[in-house]
């Protein structure tokens, strides 16, 4: 149990990416004091973990009712997982895991109220990475409860560091280096794609497409 918390706690700090969007936060609300930051925090906290839960929770019904198996979508959320790991690990923008610089744009001209929404909640924090992690996780667990409970005990983690970074958001932008900022991208990337490959090894394992006949 100790194990899928950790490996789970691990894909969520990547994809959710707590010190990128603490540091997103900031630009998008230089001059916010700290009442609306933490109004703001809340709400952007409170919707992308929604979100997620409601993908990690209902995705494989959904999928299921399309007619896509377990496996397939082990194998395709590794696929996606692995492209977002590439992304980190290379500096592209291969997955697109986040904001296009139209989108970081606008979010600079709206209010604080409509960026916890747009583009904080989504698709900052709970992106396609996010949502299709949580999704291979309660695959991976499925059957297990306390497996469960440990991949949402380890996203409610992973959102409360998140709260705290982004009500911080100032003092990290200015704290943290941009040296720093890409060495931990790096080593999270890295991290990511080894859980990427375990998905698509399962995945594939699960499809029995390889099986020999005896």
């Amino acid at each position: 149990m100790f194990e899928v918390a950790l490996s789970a706690f691990a894909m969520f700090f990547a994809t959710i990416g707590p010190v990128e969007a603490a540091v997103l936060f900031a630009s998008f609300c230089p001059r916010c004091d700290r009442a609306e930051r933490l109004a703001v925090s809340l709400k952007a906290i409170g919707i992308a973990t929604g979100i997620i839960l409601f993908f990690a929770l209902f995705g494989s019904e959904i999928l299921e009712a399309l007619g896509v198996t377990m496996p397939a979508l082990q194998t395709a959320g590794g696929i996606i997982l692995g492209l977002i790991a590439l992304d980190m690990i290379f500096e592209t923008t291969i997955a697109g895991s986040t904001i296009t610089m139209p989108e970081s744009d606008e979010a600079r001209i709206k209010s604080s109220g409509e960026i916890a929404v747009f583009p904080l909640a989504t698709p900052i924090l709970a992106g396609p990475g996010a949502m299709s992690g949580a999704m291979v996780l309660m695959a991976n667990a499925s059957g297990q409860p306390w497996h469960q409970v440990a991949i949402v005990g380890a996203l409610f983690a992973v959102m409360t560091i998140t709260f705290i970074l982004m009500l911080a958001a100032q003092e990290i932008r200015e704290w943290i280096g941009l040296t720093a900022q890409k060495v931990v991208t790096r080593l999270l990337g890295i991290l990511l794609a080894a859980i990427a490959v375990q998905s698509i090894f399962n995945g594939i394992s699960g499809a029995g497409l390889f099986l020999r006949k005896l």
